[in-house]
């Protein structure tokens, strides 16, 4: 009898070009067929442009996605989704039709050149602790050793993220 362990992953999804909720919607759909089973989603939310700001606003969603994968080959994954959806990486925090970020991976917490885990600015972003807030507040960050809505509330980023659409499925 084969044993496989169930990995509880938190994923951002972005985007700021095209139709961005359809994308939200579709990136959603692959990550079901190529990475596990989503448990909960956040609602939809209209953030302004993080780094770069002279772009459209971004629709931002988080998701808890349970997965047999491992780390890597969740990577390889989400970067193929994006590569399937259109994403063309031109610069750094720049406009994108499909951003997936791997936010945590159990509480795990891993350096690697292709690979950080948790993703290392997570808490410095308003844009990923709302929705990350909405369905998982008591989550603790491995390295941070606080819940993600004491992480919210203690930000000094102050940029705005407003909800866009409720998530019907919570």
């Amino acid at each position: 009898m084969e044993c496989t362990s169930i990995n509880i992953l938190y994923l951002l999804l972005g985007s700021n070009l095209g139709d961005r909720q359809a994308v939200l919607s579709q990136a959603s759909e692959e990550i079901v067929r190529a990475v596990g089973t989503i448990q909960k989603s956040s609602s939809l939310y209209e953030t302004a442009p993080w780094g770069v700001t002279n772009q459209p606003a971004f629709l931002n969603q988080v998701l808890e996605v349970r997965t047999t994968l491992s780390p890597d080959a969740v990577l390889h994954s989400v970067l193929e989704i994006e590569q399937a959806l259109g994403r063309v990486r031109f610069e750094r925090w720049g406009a994108r039709v499909i951003d997936i970020d791997i936010l945590f991976f159990n509480d795990l917490v891993c350096h690697e050149a292709r690979l950080t885990i948790p993703h290392p600015r997570l808490h410095e972003r308003r844009f990923t602790l709302v929705p990350l807030a909405e369905i998982a507040p008591v989550l603790v960050h491995p390295l941070l050793g606080k819940t993600i809505q004491i992480l919210l509330d203690e930000t000094s980023d102050i940029t705005e993220v407003t909800l866009f659409s409720l998530n019907s499925t919570i």
